[in-house]
């Protein structure tokens, strides 16, 4: 599967769709400098495990990552790759769309405030790649959102994130015990929560 930037480039991308979903979920992957891609063990596993409850889901390359064309643009660009997601998956997917990532691919999520979004989740994000005035739109919209920290972040620990994002409208967050940045041996608490937030969502 392609998707389609605004800018001109060509993403690869992967999609997953039991016949009876009720939702969909974009899934942003981490740093492609530090190996990130969308076969990286979170988004895998959610790949995996979201469409088996009846959710179905769109995980993609960023510019200049494996298939994808174009290059790696520090997180300025990366936005647009995102949306160009959430267009096809606005198009192919059923129910109400989730925005989620992880660790950069979180921050990425968090800067885009598309109307046809239900809602975003945020894994680890760091909340560093992008200025904190880009996070405003997302942080202020009546919309829900979660955020998955991990207790033991190598990046940033969570009570810093939790400081950081105290004032966001309508945010739950939830940390993940035992967890480190990377969440091995703990990616099924990340499925069980991602899950829960899209039933909840879909109502």
């Amino acid at each position: 599967m392609k998707l389609h930037t605004a800018d001109g480039l060509t993403l690869e991308a992967e999609w997953a769709a039991p016949a009876d979903a009720s939702a969909t979920v974009v899934l942003c992957h981490p740093h492609p400098q530090y190996g990130g891609t969308m076969r990286s063990i979170v988004i895998s596993a959610l790949f995996e495990a979201l469409p088996r409850e009846g959710i179905a889901c769109l995980r993609f390359n960023f510019r200049g990552v494996e298939g994808s064309t174009g290059e790696h643009a520090e997180g300025r660009d990366e936005h647009l790759d995102v949306q160009a997601a959430v267009e096809t998956a606005a198009v192919e997917g059923p129910g109400p769309l989730i925005l989620a990532g992880w660790s950069f691919g979180a921050d990425m999520a968090l800067t885009v405030t598309d109307p046809r979004l239900a809602g975003w989740i945020a894994i680890a994000p760091p909340l560093r790649f992008r200025a904190a005035a880009d996070y405003a739109a997302v942080a202020n919209d009546a919309r829900p959102k979660l955020l998955e920290l991990a207790a033991h972040d190598e990046f940033r620990p969570p009570a810093e994130i939790e400081a950081e994002t105290q004032a966001w409208v309508n945010t739950r967050v939830e940390t993940i015990a035992g967890a480190s940045h990377f969440f091995v041996g703990r990616t099924d608490r990340v499925v069980d929560l991602t899950g829960e937030f899209v039933r909840g969502v879909t109502g």
